[in-house]
């Protein structure tokens, strides 16, 4: 379980400080508290440990390779607001599943554990041996050939539904060609994206 630290106070630098001196590796989050007419304004600092944070994936990830019936390795990478986890089993098949759906839903289940810290803007990126790192270049890879088709044929394309994580590499693809845009239609899990000449 992961704990929600708070402090209180007149001045943000001051709670930053004391934040800094009682736990160590945070990430912190600040508001403005709402204050009488004449209190002056007083601030609020939140703070979870990263450390936290890492053990309640250690522990997530325990779980599913007992629910799982899988010996999972893993490695967790924190840069800013990332957290990268890479998991290698002796079966990682099973644990990327058809078209990455169990991946998904791994990565989906992680990120809905730690939804009651969503001021933090923490983004979890589950990944099986490099399994998106291929597939993002894969697709890459294919939606520069369609964008160079569309300039040629001026003829759209709809592409087959996608996760918001693939649609948005198509989008930042199609931004690199001028004369071109994406837009994606549609509700999840059928929101599919358009690939055209600009209007």
């Amino acid at each position: 379980m992961i704990t929600l630290h708070k402090y209180e106070g007149k001045n943000i630098e001051t709670l930053k400080e004391q934040c800094n001196n009682e736990l160590k590796d945070a990430y912190t989050v600040s508001k403005e508290l709402e204050s009488g007419l004449f209190k002056g304004k007083k601030y609020q600092l939140e703070a979870i440990t990263k450390e936290e944070i890492i053990n309640e994936i250690k522990k997530f990830i325990k779980e599913l390779s007992k629910n799982m019936n899988l010996e999972i390795n893993y490695e967790i990478k924190i840069e800013d607001e990332n957290i990268n986890i890479l998991l290698v089993s002796d079966n990682n098949k099973i644990l990327i599943g058809k078209d990455g759906k169990t991946l998904n839903a791994i990565q989906l289940v992680l990120r809905q554990t730690f939804k009651e810290l969503n001021q933090f803007n923490l983004r979890i990126i589950v990944d099986v041996s490099n399994y998106r790192v291929k597939r993002t270049k894969n697709l890459e890879y294919e939606i520069k050939k369609i964008c160079k088709e569309v300039l040629k044929t001026k003829v759209e394309v709809k592409l087959d539904p996608m996760n918001s994580y693939e649609r948005r590499i198509v989008h930042s693809v199609v931004a690199e060609f001028e004369g071109l845009e994406s837009v994606s239609y549609g509700e999840t899990p059928n929101r599919y994206t358009v690939i055209k000449i600009k209007d």
